[in-house]
């Protein structure tokens, strides 16, 4: 038996919840009224309670003999003076707690409002197991039941929670009472409340739910996109799911200290300022995708894991990654021209690099304890698991998908799930064997590649393997939905395309193909790799003129083949050379431009130069095509790639004009510069910047009028490369400066720094105690993610040993995966310095 789940002798059917919170003094007190269902008789009460103390209990009127507590467990036991048969009760307690600043449970947090006065908010994060924290609960996502809460709250502030406020009254103290209707049957973990000096906006209107953003007061202004892009993914899902919205009001909430991005609250969803609050006209194009991508992530939660909720925390995957594949289908609908679904590409390949190490895990795995499910958020949760839902939506076909997701939905509602109750309802719907196909991607771990190699006579022969970085041999094999387009013209669309399901070796009768592409709409989760011939063929002048799904595919494909030493350096180089020229889309140009950002972070410092010209040819038919100016047929994409080639040139092409065009565009009034432009020029001028500039870098963090300029001037004092600004940069991470919910992103930027990563980490070992202490404990193994740039073989041990002895339980596989990935670094390090080594002189 699972020791950190509760026992089924107890089950909750109704909360009812008034709490007190002290905003001042950082502190609560409550009550809970729980009408409860006794399944068997006993003569104990086993719930959860954490971090609280439970002043006093009834059960039907009768208090209990005892109440002890088990904190390695997060749980209270109330001893009964005698057996309670089965049937119906109910459970009265009173209790008190702290609001924390560990950004989890019921806490505190800050901000300074238009006057400069400091302000603080009362706000909670439950998921995963965190309810517990703010009140007595069964804190398990099976065990659901209803909550009314009412909040008493000072009378200047505002209160907010999962169900519509139904009731206000004076209690005659400068404080007020707010009632708020019962919400569905729902888990613990989607409940919430939000209680300060905040604000709302008009209530919008979609098919007769009232949307509405609240936010901290003097933020109004900022509120107009996620009105908009809310209100559209609502709507969108409503028609998709073929399900009304299951709550009574739709609140969407800026907190400014939040450890995640965002969280599926029932009616009371919560985000970072940084993605709900914006300013179009200074934001870039990717600033706002991502923030229209979150708020379609949660609002497709409300239907995927509120409404239809996983039985245990082994589950997580389900949600989240059918939220993100919901994400990407409504943003892709709300705005057509950002081309979402190749944007993906570049999530995907990162969840693509932790899956091709040896300490990958599958997308499911076994959860035992609150530390393994914190360790499910991940890249592997969020975008292999979407990218193999997306990967089934393509081999079913996205209507009899669609119908298989509303027939799930409706079998399922208001109940618990499991991942084969999915893969079922889909088959069903489709009559595609579709448990036997999905099961080998998502119980075991790792991805295939796909070899395509020319056999003679006009044969193709197509074969599978696992995908790693190590090169073991490994005999994994998966089914894996195969897409391939043959042709000889100009025209992929022309082509034949052939679908299958590979498991074995495969060949296909092309005698007439001049050309092979597999994968060529990046729909399949896995690498291809071409034989030299094929490879060559398809980007020739007079190959088949590509789109852009499936150029992004072959640079990913081939840079991927360099990580794990399949193929040369220096063959990559001149495959980037031959494609750059021609390139004029951005998914593609992101993913070319961060492998070279690679590439310059690790060569050695004599033939960095050399590198550096050859980036600068790269680049330079793009960029001249482009221009420093927008053009007025320029879309949002087009200037998003005019940042990435300027900051490509600057950071890794070291071009001096460039450098200086950056520095006057920082120097001037950044009104009307187009905001990809500003920001790579805020990026250049940071990376080329001395004392003066960091205090200004400095004064414009602390005053940026949005949270996306606070967030790119916090990020760009990373940049910097003065030893002693970096030093101030690492000691802002604690003193208060930078906050808590930022400081690992910013500690992640040192580490990865080129020439200073090795401080930023004697900084993370000599702080590692206040780091734990002060940061909420989700972020320090991401945080670790930074370690994977300190690659010289020097950096790996002192890292490793370090680790090896200072274990992060919240994260023990996600940091082995960093450390795997070190490795991996160490070795790609090795080679590029001896392919990109100068030459002897003669």
């Amino acid at each position: 038996m699972n020791p950190h789940r509760l026992p089924r002798t107890v089950v909750p059917r109704h909360y009812h919840l008034r709490l007190e919170p002290d905003l001042e003094a950082a502190t609560f007190g409550g009550t809970v009224g729980v009408d409860i269902e006794v399944t068997t008789p006993t003569d104990e009460i086993v719930l959860n309670a954490a971090d609280l103390e439970i002043t006093a209990g009834r059960l039907d009127g009768e208090a209990p003999v005892g109440i002890t507590y088990d904190p390695d467990h997060e749980r209270a036991v109330l001893r009964l003076a005698e057996p309670r048969p089965a049937g119906p009760a109910r459970l009265e307690l009173s209790f008190t707690g702290t609001l924390n600043d560990q950004l989890r449970g019921f806490y505190r947090s800050t901000f300074t409002d238009e006057q400069g006065n400091p302000r603080v908010i009362a706000t909670t994060q439950f998921e995963s197991t965190n309810a517990r924290r703010a009140f007595p609960c069964w804190d398990e996502p099976d065990l659901k039941a209803t909550f009314a809460v009412t909040l008493v709250v000072p009378d200047d502030l505002m209160a907010v929670s999962s169900g519509a406020e139904v009731a206000r009254r004076p209690v005659g103290d400068g404080r007020h009472e707010v009632t708020f209707a019962p919400t569905m049957v729902m888990s613990t973990y989607l409940l919430a409340f939000v209680v300060g000096p905040l604000e709302a906006t008009e209530p919008v209107d979609v098919n007769g739910t009232p949307l509405r953003v609240i936010h901290p007061t003097g933020k109004g202004h900022l509120t107009e996109f996620a009105l908009d892009a809310g209100a559209f993914a609502l709507d969108y899902f409503e028609e998709y799911f073929a399900i009304g919205y299951p709550g009574d009001k739709l609140d969407l909430v800026a907190i400014p200290d939040f450890a995640f991005g965002a969280m599926e609250n029932m009616g009371c969803v919560t985000f970072r300022e940084v993605l709900l609050l914006l300013d179009p006209a200074t934001s870039t194009q990717r600033e706002r995708q991502t923030a229209a991508d979150v708020i379609a992530h949660e609002l497709a939660h409300m239907w995927f894991g509120n409404l239809v909720t996983m039985k245990w925390w082994n589950g997580i995957w389900l949600k989240e990654a059918f939220a993100t594949f919901c994400e990407l289908l409504a943003v892709d609908a709300y705005r057509p021209d950002w081309q979402r679904w190749l944007a993906f590409g570049l999530s995907r390949a990162a969840a693509f690099d932790v899956d091709a190490l040896a300490a990958t895990r599958a997308i499911e795995y076994p959860v035992v304890s609150p530390d393994d499910a914190e360790g499910m958020y991940d890249l592997l949760t969020y975008e292999k698991g979407a990218a193999t839902v997306r990967m089934l939506e393509q081999y079913l076909g996205a209507d009899h998908f669609r119908d298989g997701v509303r027939h799930y939905l409706r079998r399922h509602i208001h109940a618990n799930t499991e991942t084969h109750h999915l893969w079922d309802a889909l088959g069903e719907s489709t009559g595609e064997p579709v448990r036997e196909v999905m099961d080998s991607w998502i119980f075991q771990g790792g991805h295939p590649v796909i070899t395509v190699a020319e056999e003679g006579d006009g044969a193709i022969g197509l074969t599978q393997e696992r995908f790693r970085f190590d090169g073991a041999a490994d005999d994994t094999r998966w089914q894996v939905p195969v897409v391939v387009t043959v042709g000889s013209g100009p025209r992929p669309d022309e082509g034949r395309t052939e679908r299958l399901v590979l498991d074995q070796p495969a060949t296909l009768a092309a005698p007439d193909a001049g050309w092979v592409i597999v994968n060529p709409s990046g729909g399949g989760f896995y690498r291809v790799a071409y034989d030299h011939g094929l490879l060559d063929r398809l980007v020739s002048d007079d190959g088949p003129d590509l789109a852009a799904p499936a150029r992004y595919g072959l640079v990913d494909d081939q840079w991927a083949l360099t990580v794990a030493d399949r193929l040369p350096v220096a063959d990559y180089l001149a495959f980037a050379e031959r494609l750059a020229p021609a390139e004029d889309d951005l998914a593609v140009w992101q993913r070319l431009a961060g492998s070279l950002a690679t590439l310059d972070h690790l060569v050695d410092n004599r033939a960095r130069a050399d590198l550096q010209a050859r980036v600068r040819a790269m680049t330079g038919p793009a960029f001249e095509r482009l221009g420093w100016e927008p053009r007025p047929d320029d879309d949002d994409r087009a200037r998003e790639l005019r940042g990435v080639l300027i900051g490509t040139r600057a950071r890794c092409g070291a071009d001096p004009d460039v450098i200086a065009r950056c520095r006057e565009l920082f120097d001037t009034d950044p009104t009307g510069l187009d905001p990809a432009v500003a920001a790579a020029a805020v990026a250049v001028t940071a990376a080329h910047g001395d004392a003066a500039d960091y205090d200004r870098f400095w004064d414009r963090f602390r005053a940026a009028p949005t949270p996306q300029l606070e967030r790119r001037y916090q990020m760009a004092l990373t940049a910097f490369g003065d030893p002693t600004l970096m030093d101030r940069t690492l000691a802002a991470t604690l003193d208060g400066s930078i906050r808590t919910q930022d400081s690992g992103f910013v500690l992640m930027g040192c580490l990865e720094h080129r020439e200073l990563g090795p401080r930023a980490w004697s900084f993370v070992t000599e702080h590692w105690g206040d780091i734990n202490r002060q940061l909420p404990s989700q972020i320090i193994p991401r945080l670790l993610g930074g370690i994977c740039a300190l690659s010289t073989v020097e950096s790996a041990a002192a890292v490793r040993a370090f680790l090896d002895a200072h274990p992060v339980p919240q994260g023990t596989l996600i940091v082995a995966q960093h450390l795997e990935r070190l490795d991996v670094n160490v070795g790609l390090r090795a080679r590029v310095q001896a392919a990109l080594a100068p030459a002897a002189p003669s």
